[in-house]
C-alpha cells in the first residue's frame, strides 16, 4: 500500500542535499607555447646528425616548413624560394592571386594603406571576383619557379576549385577553414562531404583547422592526408578575441597528435599533423614537434622575408569581412632573406632568426635524431621558463 503521507522535508534541508554542477569546476588545463619546456634526456646527438627530412602527403620535404596560404606570405616567386630551401609554400586560391592580373600593385596599396582605412580598402580588393584562367596561371607559374603546387581553399569553394586545380597541375589540396569538423551542418546550402571529396580527388587532400582529436580521427577516417591544427594562435588573427573560441597549440596539436597515432595503429595510415600559427621562435617550434607536430605552418615570420609579397605587413584570410572581421593587417617589417629567417646567420637574441637551425639545435640537445624521435621528447610545465634568471635581459629590452 502506498504510503500517501510521505514525511516532509524543509526547503533549507532539501537545498544543503542538491547538487549543483558547473562548468568552471570541470575546466581542463591546457597549455600554450609559454607554459612549457622540453626537458633533456640522456643523450645528445651531433646537430649534422639531425634529419628533418619527411614526405609529406607525397611531397619531399627537406625542413619540416609550409608557408601559409597568406596573400602577405605566398605567391610564385615565394613559393620557388622556399623548396629551393626544402620546404613548402600554400597559395591561396580565394586571394589576390586569383582575382586580378596584376596582384602586385593590390598588394603595394594593402601593404601602404593607413591603419585607419585598410580594413575597407582590403573588402574592396577581394570583392573582385575569382577567376579559374587564374588559378590555372598561378599553378603553372609555381611549378616553372621550382615548386610543387600546394592550393589551399575553403569548404565552400572546394567543391568547385578542387578537381579544375588537380587538372591544372597542382600536387596538394588543402581545405582549411576557421574550425573544420567532421560533419557540417547548413540549412541554407549543400556542404562539402569530405570523404566524397576525398575519394573523387585525383590528388591528395588536406584538412584544416582543427583543436579537437575525436574531429581529427573523423576527418582521417574520410580520407584527409594531412591535418591542421590551430584555432586562432596566429599574429594576424582575432578570432579568439572576436569568437571567444581557441585551444592552446602545445594541448591542441598534443590532442590531435594522440589521434593521429590512434589512427595509425588501427589502420597503418600515417597522416600527418601540421601545427599552424602562434609560432614565431626557434623554440616555439621545436616545442610544436615536441606535441606531436610532423611539420609547422607558418605565416608572420615568413612574411618578414624580402621575398614575401606582402611588403612588411601580414593580414589574416578573414580580415576583407566587413561585417566581422576576425584578422588585421599587422606591420611586421621586412628582416632579411627567407634564406636568413630560416638558416642564418641570425643577427637577434631573441630566435626569431635561424628557425631551422634553432630546431636542428634543439633536436641534437635532446637526443632526437628525427622529427618522429623528437615527438618522445618529455615535455614540463614550466610557465617561468623564459623569465628565470633573465631579469637583466629584461631590463635590457
Amino acid at each position: 500500500m502506498l504510503d500517501r503521507n510521505p514525511p516532509t522535508t524543509s526547503p533549507t534541508e532539501a537545498a544543503s542535499r542538491r547538487v549543483f554542477r558547473s562548468k568552471v569546476d570541470h575546466l581542463r588545463p591546457t597549455y600554450g607555447f609559454e607554459d612549457v619546456s622540453l626537458a633533456p634526456g640522456v643523450n645528445t646527438v651531433e646537430p649534422s646528425d639531425v634529419d628533418l627530412s619527411q614526405s609529406f602527403a607525397g611531397i619531399p620535404l627537406d625542413v619540416p616548413i609550409i608557408a601559409a596560404a597568406m596573400d602577405a606570405v605566398v605567391d610564385a616567386r615565394f613559393a620557388g624560394a622556399l623548396a629551393r630551401l626544402g620546404g613548402l609554400a600554400v597559395l591561396n586560391l580565394e586571394g589576390v592571386q586569383a582575382r586580378y592580373d596584376d596582384p602586385d600593385a593590390v598588394l603595394a596599396r594593402i601593404a601602404s594603406a593607413p591603419d585607419e582605412g585598410v580594413r575597407d580598402l582590403l573588402a574592396e580588393a577581394y570583392a573582385a571576383p575569382v577567376r579559374e584562367e587564374l588559378i590555372a596561371r598561378r599553378i603553372e607559374e609555381i611549378r616553372a619557379a621550382g615548386s610543387r603546387a600546394a592550393v589551399a581553399a575553403t569548404p565552400a569553394a572546394a567543391r568547385r576549385f578542387g578537381p579544375f586545380c588537380a587538372e591544372h597541375g597542382a600536387d596538394l589540396f588543402l581545405v582549411q577553414s576557421q574550425v573544420s569538423s567532421a560533419r557540417h551542418l547548413a540549412s541554407g546550402y549543400d556542404p562539402l562531404e569530405l570523404a566524397d571529396f576525398t575519394r573523387f580527388m585525383p590528388i591528395p587532400v588536406a584538412v584544416g583547422n582543427t583543436t579537437n582529436a575525436e574531429a581529427a580521427f573523423a576527418l582521417m577516417e574520410q580520407g584527409a592526408v594531412a591535418v591542421f591544427v590551430g584555432v586562432g594562435p596566429g599574429a594576424a588573427c582575432t578570432t579568439r578575441e572576436v569568437l571567444g573560441i581557441g585551444v592552446p597549440q602545445v594541448t591542441a596539436v598534443s590532442d590531435v597528435a594522440g589521434a593521429r597515432d590512434a589512427y595509425f595503429i588501427e589502420t597503418g595510415r600515417y597522416v600527418p599533423v601540421v601545427a599552424d600559427g602562434g609560432m614565431r621562435r626557434g623554440g616555439e617550434i621545436a616545442k610544436a614537434i615536441a606535441a606531436g607536430a610532423d611539420a609547422v605552418m607558418l605565416g608572420s615570420p615568413l612574411a618578414r622575408a624580402e621575398e614575401a609579397p606582402g611588403r612588411g605587413t601580414n593580414w589574416g584570410m578573414a580580415a576583407p569581412s566587413l561585417t566581422l572581421p576576425r584578422g588585421t593587417r599587422i606591420r611586421v617589417g621586412t628582416l632579411g632573406s627567407l634564406e636568413r629567417i630560416l638558416f642564418g646567420p641570425a643577427h637577434a637574441t631573441d630566435g626569431s632568426e635561424n628557425l631551422v637551425g634553432a630546431l636542428r639545435q634543439s633536436m641534437a640537445a635532446l637526443g632526437a635524431r628525427t622529427i618522429r624521435e623528437m615527438q618522445q621528447v618529455e615535455i614540463v610545465h614550466a610557465p617561468s621558463v623564459q623569465t628565470e634568471g633573465k631579469s637583466w635581459q629584461q631590463r635590457g629590452r
